[in-house]
């Protein structure tokens, strides 16, 4: 498959995003790639520097006729979001992204693409390994762990970079100039409880919510998409009250920054209400996929009776955990009231786990305004308190507050003109986490920008690249690289 990959133009970029994508990159376990970027360094003879987190930086010498324009930094990050089709068999651990060429679309076969940021990063190695691409002196950041933690950006120290201007290729819309994003911070919900002994009058059921799109719970938190978790929690919400179900476990959504695609659940309900149960869930089933429809075509729930297991949660803590997902907030808190059509506060319940007498719920709380960001987070902590959690908030960072008097800014507005019949481009800030504002911490005086080609279905196997959009994308990066500005 990556044979048809390497005949798309630009071959440079593609070539490299073969290359990548043959290595196994899920976030927290970067060893391999973090070798296979030194490596390629080094083989090409440049300064190549892993820091003490595992960022890879590379520097390259401007090319003749650039020594006097401001040296740049191209950054992108080597981690990809790991998430595969229930009926797909795949080990992200050990193999390399099965691609495949779709129209206009590059795509993988029932995983993620791993575009994000993997074009990114394979931009920045065509231009380093190219002998006839013009540009300033150059500044590799290869960061790690961006998806689940932005541990790369946090390690990074000051002093190792001295770019004055950074290209941040993390963008997937390529009509779109990021000048900000949105911060972030983990809310974390668990506690203990007693498990019973399922009596003998008791049947059980497996429920499975799944055929949902998911994607990425910043830049598509609005929407409209199916969460997982709270179908699953509607379904099983009034159901000891109706036919005494009682909960054995729960399993569903994958990643903070993924919106859950599927959950199940383990239930158990009164023998006596087998039928008016079964009833009861396909009307709701149907009332729930008729109201997303739109949205969620393929979206299917299944009920279907299985042997009984033999321990069931305590019904406090049921009727507890039950009450505080649905009474917990999902999707957008506020919209900016400074920038049009911008999420400002939203939040993902992204997992749910109740096994073995413990229960966790992970959520990704997103704001750009850090007081609305900590409103919405204590907001959780409280609702899940109420039920007897302990609420952990964890892994914080900061947005990064748009510049409008960007010098690089006003240097590729009309670049983008240019290049597109006149045709201005959309500067925004963006509800993702972009690696932008925790840089800026020990680099505040650096020059940000951020774009990138078009992808589609990120964080979701949906994920794809679009072909065209990538050589727009390249046509734009090598222009960007010849009219840097001059040093003052």
């Amino acid at each position: 498959m990556s044979s048809e990959i390497r005949q798309l133009e630009p071959k440079a970029l593609w070539n490299k995003f073969a290359d990548l994508n043959a290595v196994p990159r899920p976030s927290k376990k970067e060893e391999r790639v973090i070798k296979f970027m030194k490596d390629f360094g080094e083989r090409l003879g440049l300064e190549t520097i892993e820091d003490e987190v595992g960022n890879v930086i590379i520097k390259k010498p401007a090319t003749s006729g650039m020594e006097e324009r401001k040296a740049i930094v191209m950054q992108s990050h080597l981690d990809m979001v790991h998430q595969k089709n229930n009926d797909t068999v795949f080990d992200f651990d050990t193999q390399g992204i099965e691609m495949y060429v779709d129209g206009d679309w590059v795509r993988a076969n029932g995983t993620t693409l791993g575009a994000d940021n993997g074009l990114g990063v394979a931009t920045i190695m065509a231009v380093l390994e190219s002998d006839t691409i013009a540009h300033p002196a150059l500044e590799a950041l290869f960061t790690i762990d961006e998806e689940t933690g932005m541990t790369g950006a946090k390690g990074l120290q000051g002093g190792l970079l001295s770019g004055e201007i950074l290209l941040n290729l993390d963008t997937e819309e390529d009509d779109e100039i990021g000048v900000g994003c949105a911060g972030g911070i983990d809310v974390t919900a668990t506690r203990s409880y007693e498990q019973e002994e399922t009596p003998e009058f008791k049947i059980g059921y497996k429920v499975t919510v799944k055929g949902l799109q998911g994607g990425h719970s910043g830049m598509q938190i609005h929407e409209g998409l199916g969460n997982a978790n709270k179908i699953m929690n509607r379904l099983l919400f009034d159901g000891f009250e109706n036919f005494g179900l009682r909960i054995s476990e729960i399993d569903g959504g994958s990643l903070r920054n993924a919106i859950p695609r599927e959950s199940n659940a383990t239930v158990v309900i009164d023998a006596i209400h087998e039928e008016a149960f079964e009833s009861e869930m396909k009307d709701m089933g149907n009332e729930i996929k008729t109201e997303l429809k739109t949205m969620e075509p393929d979206l299917i729930i299944e009920v279907s009776r299985i042997e009984s297991p033999a321990q069931i949660m305590d019904l406090g803590v049921q009727e507890g955990l039950t009450r505080a997902i649905y009474a917990a907030l999902n999707g957008v808190y506020r919209m900016s009231a400074d920038i049009p059509d911008l999420v400002e506060t939203s939040n993902n319940i992204a997992r749910v786990i109740v096994k073995d007498g413990k229960i966790k719920i992970g959520c990704l709380t997103r704001s750009s305004v850090e007081s609305s960001k900590w409103d919405l987070a204590n907001s959780l902590r409280a609702t899940f308190e109420l039920t007897g959690c302990e609420v952990e908030l964890s892994g914080d960072y900061p947005g990064w507050k748009p510049n409008v008097n960007s010098e690089i800014l006003k240097v590729m507005v009309p670049l983008y003109k240019k290049l597109n019949d006149g045709n201005e481009p959309h500067v925004a800030a963006c509800h993702a986490g972009l690696e932008c504002g925790i840089l800026g911490t020990n680099y505040p005086d650096m020059d940000m920008i951020s774009f990138g080609p078009n992808i589609k279905g990120a964080h979701s196997p949906d994920e794809r690249a679009q072909i065209s959009s990538a050589q727009k994308y390249w046509n734009f990066v090598l222009e960007i690289l010849q009219h840097i500005p001059k040093r003052s």
